[in-house]
């Protein structure tokens, strides 16, 4: 029988001065509280108290993805500017000061300062996150083996960051190179069966480089820029799935 999936879609945003254009803080505008009467759990802080993720809900269908992720953008837009700021969609943001922007308030971003220091407080990028689920453990295995292919691909379809710290930095994706700062991010290793990475999973638990995983049902993909198209947010991501799983 062929295997059923699902789809979901995350997006960074920068919350950004009208006047200014700088990253501004949105908790005094009280963004994600606002945001989560409207759009409940589809809205949520992030590590930088200038960073807004949505996501969409689990859908059955890439069609079902691509309008909620522009329903999405359309009421975050909205909620923004009715609170005295503005939204962007980049990897980056061109001129901003990542010492200057303040930790959102959670004991989970306190213990990820406390642990990498500078590499997490430097980490003031934005990405597109694509979820697909999975119901068969060895099917992910195969489908995640296959998107490895795709990811330099993808990567390079989606950049938009050559600018940090108001320097152009001569790269076409900065964002790619300041998370790479980040232990196990990277093109994964190639695993034959579920059990193989199962293995390996248990190994790092084992030598404290990761705390007791939770138990996945499919693949994420946080490779991808942020990015300002709304067609592209919704269509590029769900493409390479759609292309991904016919390998299959």
């Amino acid at each position: 029988m062929k295997p059923t999936f699902t789809i979901g879609i995350e997006e960074e945003y920068q919350t950004v001065d009208p006047v200014t254009r700088d990253l501004r803080s949105h908790i005094h505008a009280e963004i994600i509280e606002k945001g989560k009467l409207l759009l409940q759990e589809r809205v949520k802080a992030e590590m930088h108290q200038s960073v807004v993720e949505v996501g969409t809900s689990v859908c059955g269908s890439i069609k079902e993805a691509k309008i909620e992720v522009k329903k999405l953008r359309r009421d975050m837009i909205k909620l923004a500017k009715d609170n005295g700021l503005r939204l962007a969609s980049a990897a980056t943001h061109p001129f901003a000061d990542w010492r200057l922007q303040e930790i959102t308030q959670d004991e989970r971003y306190h213990n990820i300062v406390e642990d990498m220091q500078l590499v997490a407080r430097a980490n003031l990028i934005f990405g597109l996150h694509v979820h697909v689920g999975v119901e068969d453990r060895e099917t992910a295995i195969h489908l995640m083996n296959h998107a490895r292919y795709f990811l330099p691909h993808i990567l390079a379809l989606s950049t938009n960051s050559p600018f940090w710290l108001g320097m152009n930095t001569g790269l076409k994706s900065y964002r790619c190179k300041v998370f790479d700062k980040f232990p196990r991010t990277n093109i994964p290793d190639y695993f034959p069966s579920w059990g193989e990475y199962e293995n390996f999973i248990k190994l790092l638990i084992k030598t404290n480089c990761i705390d007791n995983s939770k138990k996945s049902g499919g693949i994420s993909v946080r490779i991808l820029s942020s990015t300002p198209w709304n067609s592209v947010s919704a269509t590029f991501p769900c493409g390479w799935t759609k292309r991904s799983l016919s390998l299959h």
